[in-house]
């Protein structure tokens, strides 16, 4: 029996050819089994259709008909964030030449960890590494006196500044740890981490992961960091602020100049989650609400977030490249010192992860298919649509609003219900399949949360899904 085609090498695109049309049909019939945006049935239901999908993971003799049966299987249970009224969480649907390029990037396989694995996409990486970092360090404020050091590099001076750089991370997840790793090793070992009751998860869990002090955790009682409550909470130091841009439960933007002026006052280090909120940048129209991001230290990107590509696509923006010292590492295997001095690329250092995928492919093709103007529009439409989505909950007198939206997430819930109604609703629409929206506690409420990151969203969706949620609440 001949050996199974390779996806790379000459015959690899023959080879795919006939498994992309498996796959594309397979996604077709699953995605029509399942006729909404979420599985019905519940947990139980749908790992019931997989386990009869799967059968015996290993079996003696393979099965020519896996790839459709699995694809089709996994279609038709997974949640779809095209769908109009998949709106729970900030999972966006992949724009298509995005996905063609993650394809690509698969079929070559280029590992990232040593330049010979990879020539030209290590110098890909480079290029719109940097070229996103100075996006995130373009702030508008530069010329006002915000763009400076709150803690200044060694020797360095804002005017002659070397210029920012960034690296490829797999989400904020990754890029926040990382960005308490460089404070941690600028500052010192004591250093503590500062941040609102609002930040993501992933901040406090990094600090332990690192062995740094008990966190600080700054109520916020507005959805935002109190500039004031952050000077009072600055005490002894060394101080690691970190502020949000996009909030995971309501997309709330802390007031980064007023942060950014106490972060200076106190010499406190400061970074700024930007996962969600850092598409902004690409709006004329909307960049404004991230002035003051040019004032951190660091900056987390997510453009699987408000960008529109496959899991996954994080960013750490670091203004000094000469804090990503701190991860340089040799191994003679990867980058030996004379193939350094010679002129081949170290890559080592640009990760903690040592094998990890080109996912800047998928990025640059993007940036460069769409170009300033088309990612803009992408940014502005979902931005409209929260906005007009929050008029159509403020004005029905069956629901009320949390606040207008300040990105493109929505909280609302029905009127005149407790808590529990606003549960199972979400859950009962969860179970039937019929509609994926989140939930949030804010004000001492259980709010229902509607993320919209889908364009191809109508004002007649949101309006249909207002009247599917009302429809199943209980009363």
């Amino acid at each position: 029996m001949s050996p199974p085609s390779l996806a790379s090498g000459p015959e690899g695109p023959d080879a795919l050819r006939p498994l992309l049309d498996t796959v594309l049909d397979a996604l077709t019939d699953g995605a029509d089994a399942r006729g909404g945006p979420l599985p019905a049935g519940g947990p139980d239901a749908v790992a019931a259709r997989v386990r009869a999908a799967v059968g015996d993971v290993l079996p003696e003799e393979g099965d020519p008909e896996a790839l459709r049966r699995l694809v089709r299987a996994l279609a038709e249970g997974s949640a779809d964030p095209a769908d109009p009224f998949c709106a729970a969480h900030l999972h966006c649907p992949p724009l298509a030449v995005a996905a063609a390029a993650d394809l690509a990037a698969s079929a070559l396989n280029p590992s990232m960890d040593s330049w010979d694995q990879a020539p030209a996409a290590s110098e890909l990486e480079s290029l719109v590494t940097r070229s996103l970092a100075r996006e995130a360090y373009s702030d508008s404020l530069r010329g006002a006196g915000l763009y400076r050091y709150a803690s200044p590099p060694r020797g360095a001076t804002s005017p002659h500044a070397p210029a920012p750089e960034s690296l490829v991370t797999t989400g904020g997840t990754e890029s926040n740890q990382l960005a308490l790793l460089l404070a941690r090793e600028a500052l010192g070992a004591d250093v503590r981490l500062v941040c609102g009751a609002n930040a993501h998860h992933s901040l406090p869990r990094a600090a332990w992961l690192l062995g740094l002090p008990e966190p600080l955790i700054v109520p916020t009682p507005t959805g935002t960091l109190d500039p004031a409550a952050l000077h009072a909470a600055l005490t002894d130091g060394p101080h690691l602020v970190a502020a949000t841009a996009g909030t995971t439960d309501a997309g709330l933007i802390d007031p980064l100049p007023e942060i950014a002026a106490v972060c200076e006052a106190n010499r406190a280090r400061m970074h700024i989650d930007a996962a969600y909120g850092g598409g902004l940048l690409f709006s004329d129209r909307e960049r404004h609400k991230l002035t003051g991001l040019s004032a951190a230290d660091t900056v987390t990107l997510d453009l699987h977030k408000l960008g529109w590509q496959p899991v996954a696509a994080g960013l750490l923006a670091v203004r000094d490249p000469q804090d990503l010292a701190a991860l340089r590492y040799r191994a003679d295997y990867l980058n030996a010192d004379d193939d350094t001095e010679a002129g081949l690329p170290d890559l080592l250092g640009r990760s903690l992860r040592t094998t990890r995928r080109p996912d800047i492919l998928k990025i640059a093709v993007t940036l460069k298919t769409l170009g300033r103007t088309g990612f803009a529009a992408l940014v502005d439409q979902v931005c409209d649509r929260a906005r007009e989505f929050a008029d159509l909950v403020q004005t029905h007198p069956g629901f009320e609003l949390h606040d207008l939206p300040v990105i493109s997430t929505v909280l609302f819930r029905p009127a005149r219900v407790d808590d529990d109604a606003v549960a199972a609703v979400r859950r009962k629409l969860l179970t039937d399949g019929r509609a994926v929206l989140g939930r949030a506690r804010l004000d001492g409420r259980l709010w229902l949360k509607a993320t919209l990151l889908n364009p191809h969203t109508r004002l007649d969706d949101l309006a249909a899904l207002l009247k599917l949620v009302e429809g199943n609440t209980p009363r």
